[in-house]
């Protein structure tokens, strides 16, 4: 009998000290939605704010435009990253809080062609016309912030029903990856989501008479309840020393 309560208490023991330990292990968890424009260099910064505070970050990406639709619709986390227009509306609808937003980063829009072929002259706009009349196939997003600007700047060149016939127009994700396989020609999507996609190489902004910036905004959901681990993280993002990953990867950082 006495063995048996031994083994008992043994067990039971092992069993608290064993609950202890993984309690203790177990880091503290942010959720964060993330515009694709951000993706390269989230992938970047986020193990290194991972590593130096034992905070696990659980990322989501989709273009800018979903994730605002799915945000009024109800969705939640702790962070999101989204065009600074449609944060600034979410703070007035009260679903992102007023206090802890930052702009983090700019990017213009660009081009990408399968790797190792001709890069083509997009440097004005009549070269750009030329360009795109002569790709077999382009792609663009149908809901991204990019996509749907693409689509006035082929108004504005006159071309949009010729250029309409050959398109190839996912929601969302990283066209870089459709052009990387052979699905298009030509991919146009922000300089930040067509770099470091291997298959497909990044070959120049649009003509500065077209071109557009956009500026990428985080913000803190008013409901979160891990407010304090989420202002952390926004400080970590906007640490000089994350200037030379935002500007190697096509972005200017906001200071």
């Amino acid at each position: 009998m006495d063995l048996q309560l031994s083994k008992a208490r043994i067990i039971r023991l092992f069993a608290a000290l064993t609950l202890m330990n993984c309690g203790g292990l177990m880091a503290a968890e942010l959720k964060l939605i993330a515009s694709t424009g951000l993706y390269s260099a989230l992938q970047e910064m986020l193990p290194g704010f991972e590593a130096s505070t034992d905070m696990k970050v659980v990322a989501s990406y989709d273009t800018s435009n979903l994730i605002f639709k799915r945000i009024k619709a109800g969705e939640t986390a702790d962070l999101v990253i989204l065009t600074h227009a449609a944060i600034n509306d979410l703070m007035l609808d009260g679903k992102v809080s007023k206090q802890g937003g930052k702009d983090l980063a700019s990017s213009g829009i660009g081009l990408a062609v399968p790797s190792g072929t001709q890069h083509p002259d997009i440097s004005t706009p009549e070269a750009l016309k030329n360009t795109l009349l002569q790709a077999r196939s382009v792609a663009y997003t149908a809901t991204g912030a990019s996509g749907v600007y693409f689509l006035s700047v082929l108004n504005q060149l006159g071309i949009a029903e010729q250029i309409k016939a050959k398109s190839i127009t996912p929601d969302g994700g990283h066209i870089a990856k459709l052009v990387a396989a052979g699905d298009a020609q030509v991919g146009v999507q922000m300089k930040g989501e067509l770099l470091g996609i291997p298959g497909a190489e990044y070959i120049g902004p649009l003509p500065a008479p077209l071109q557009m910036k956009t500026v990428f905004t985080i913000g803190i959901f008013a409901n979160s309840p891990n407010t304090a681990n989420a202002t952390q993280l926004i400080q970590y993002l906007t640490l000089p020393s994350q200037t030379s990953v935002y500007q190697k990867l096509g972005m200017e950082p906001i200071r």
